[in-house]
């Protein structure tokens, strides 16, 4: 696992953390690539307690993509929590084209809650789960906020440059960003030049003055792939999105028109420029009532059945675990942990065995559970550890 990430220390008690960037297209090489995991995460992770770190609680959302087969992946939005006991993560399906690497872009966000030590999340401003296992935050406890590129695999990938920006809320409900002096960078595949070329290598680059502004980072296959040619029909600008019949203007408090202009055009000034945005998020957490819609997009090189067999291949890979480890069973109808996802024809892919999870963050536990959706293979939601017991 490799990296090109930036870890900021707000210096003062946070309780909040965003993120934005656009979803750009990410390609495979299209060979074979038994036993070996291939995947791109862009994330934001936010560690609330650093007191047991370097594996304490986190909580992370982001996109990831990760190579299925020979010419076939999956392409996504998710969060994900990391606790003492295991971990838990979850696509997240809502939203306006999540699944496509349209350019689009989209926003990430974490916010504690208002009584306890649970935090929120959401996606394009609408709250999508909560965690269950942070630790209290002790007043003045240090906290992280991690923002970045993560790949496995990467011989076989090529990510064009993802420029990434991030702020942090304080206690008075402020958004702030992070003072560079704050903020640590670490690649670990070192910096693409003249005497380091890729494919073992990444683009990162740092940008603000006195506060740290856009960490823009790519990790490219080859020295000679020209961006431009990845970038054919995928349109930087986009038309504002029409209105769905009976979408108010103003949705709990949020000025609706406002707020998809400025996801098009510019989402990190959103809490800042769109009325009512910024109370929505620490109070409602549902402000977007165009991406609260369900999202129904497919990837059409998915489409067509799953094999069990390709389900076993891809599991055993995220979750380091041997495929004959494995049970895996495609229930006739939705269980109980499939309950509320968008596709009621999954698989359920089980072991007892010792696993990292599919975050890979060192520490072991004992067993997971994972269902996929039949159609597209596509990760819906995952438990490993004594989580998969709550």
């Amino acid at each position: 696992m490799f990296w090109a990430m930036t870890c900021s220390q707000p210096g003062e008690p946070m309780i909040g953390g965003f993120a934005t960037w656009r979803n750009e297209p990410i390609t495979f090489d299209k060979i074979d690539t038994p036993g070996t995991t291939v995947q791109v995460a862009n994330y934001m992770r936010v560690s609330p307690n650093t007191e047991a770190s370097p594996i304490g609680p986190t909580i992370e959302v982001g996109l990831y993509t990760e190579k299925t087969g020979k010419a076939t992946s999956n392409y996504g939005p998710r969060w994900s929590e990391l606790s003492t006991q295991g971990g838990v993560t979850k696509a997240i399906t809502a939203g306006v084209n999540p699944t496509k690497a349209d350019r689009r872009n989209h926003t990430y966000m974490v916010v504690r809650q208002e009584h306890g030590d649970q935090w929120d999340i959401l996606y394009d401003f609408n709250k999508v789960g909560s965690t269950g296992h942070q630790l209290k935050v002790p007043r003045g406890n240090p906290n992280r906020i991690d923002l970045g590129l993560e790949v496995m695999g990467p011989q076989y990938i090529h990510v064009p440059d993802i420029a990434s920006r991030m702020q942090f809320m304080s206690e008075n409900k402020a958004w702030h960003q992070v003072a560079s002096a704050n903020t640590a960078k670490v690649i670990s595949l070192g910096t693409c030049s003249a005497a380091k070329k890729p494919p073992y290598c990444f683009n990162a680059k740092m940008t603000g003055g006195t506060s740290f502004t856009q960490w823009t980072t790519g990790k490219p296959r080859k020295a000679a792939i020209a961006a431009p040619s990845l970038a054919a029909g995928f349109p930087r600008r986009f038309e504002l999105s029409r209105q769905h019949p009976g979408q108010p203007e103003v949705f709990n408090g949020v000025n609706q028109p406002a707020l998809q202009q400025c996801l098009l055009d510019n989402p990190d000034e959103c809490l800042a420029t769109v009325p009512g945005l910024a109370e929505c998020v620490t109070g409602a957490r549902l402000c977007n009532a165009e991406g609260a819609l369900p999202s129904n997009s497919e990837d059409p090189e998915q489409s067509g059945a799953i094999s069990s067999e390709s389900i076993r291949e891809q599991a055993a890979k995220s979750f380091a675990v041997a495929p004959d480890k494995l049970t895996v069973t495609s229930p006739p109808q939705r269980t109980a942990f499939a309950a509320g996802t968008a596709d009621p024809n999954v698989w359920t892919a089980t072991s007892p065995e010792p696993t990292p999870g599919p975050d890979r963050h060192g520490t072991k536990f004992s067993g997971f559970r994972a269902s996929y959706s039949a159609a597209t293979g596509q990760l819906i939601e995952a438990c490993w550890g004594q989580t998969c017991q709550r």
